[in-house]
């Protein structure tokens, strides 16, 4: 018996138009997505896991930090779900992470002077006095770090449960625990360089908090 073939009509050329105008509107949007995820040649995740059994976060926003048009860091906020209002970040106790990429070479006098005087200057003398003790040790934390090269990452961590954490191309450096000071209010001092009212960049801020420039 001969074998049978089938053939398919050819849908109309309107049909075919408007499919291939929809996965090229589709492949268009993704890399707009895709792209929105990379900063400077820099690829920023969308999603990460806090320690090795925490919760994961998304990508709130990211943006760089620029001084003297020199570009530094890109910087990197997570939280357990989008959120555009600084201050409300700041008042929730939730885990977070914030990464900082170098984007050139620095010393570490040079990371220790810039956020620990970045900490002094965006607080209250008022919110300053009940964190003088762990500023001092924060301080101490970057003064013992090593030359930072372009590509090295800081991440700093929190958990409500556990504190501060504070980590060195994935190592731990240092650790700020629930058990010896409350938690939340240093948190809330660390981001505030980056989100708070008095932030030590403005666009960055926008950046971080995912609004327009």
């Amino acid at each position: 018996m001969p074998e049978l073939r089938k053939f398919h009509r050819r849908a109309p050329l309107n049909a075919r138009v408007g499919r291939a105008f929809w996965a090229a509107a589709v492949a268009l949007l993704l890399s707009a997505v895709a792209s929105a995820a990379e900063i400077q040649g820099l690829k920023v995740p969308e999603r990460v896991t806090l320690g090795a059994n925490g919760p994961e976060l998304v990508l709130n926003g990211a943006g760089v930090r620029t001084m003297a048009i020199v570009s530094v860091y890109v910087a990197a906020l997570y939280l357990p779900a989008k959120i555009d209002d600084g201050e409300k970040i700041l008042r929730d106790n939730r885990a977070s992470r914030l990464s900082l990429h170098m984007l050139r070479k620095l010393t570490a006098e040079q990371v220790s002077s810039s956020i620990t005087t970045a900490l002094r200057e965006t607080l209250t003398a008022e919110e300053r006095t009940p964190l003088e003790s762990r500023l001092q040790e924060l301080g101490a934390m970057f003064d013992r770090l090593p030359e930072l090269n372009k590509g090295t990452q800081i991440a700093i961590e929190y958990m409500p449960e556990s504190g501060t954490i504070i980590y060195l191309d994935g190592v731990e450096i240092g650790r700020l625990e629930i058990g010896r000071f409350p938690g939340a209010d240093f948190n809330r001092a660390l981001l505030r360089v980056w989100i708070g009212a008095r932030p030590r960049d403005m666009r960055l801020r926008k950046a971080l908090l995912g609004l327009p420039a």
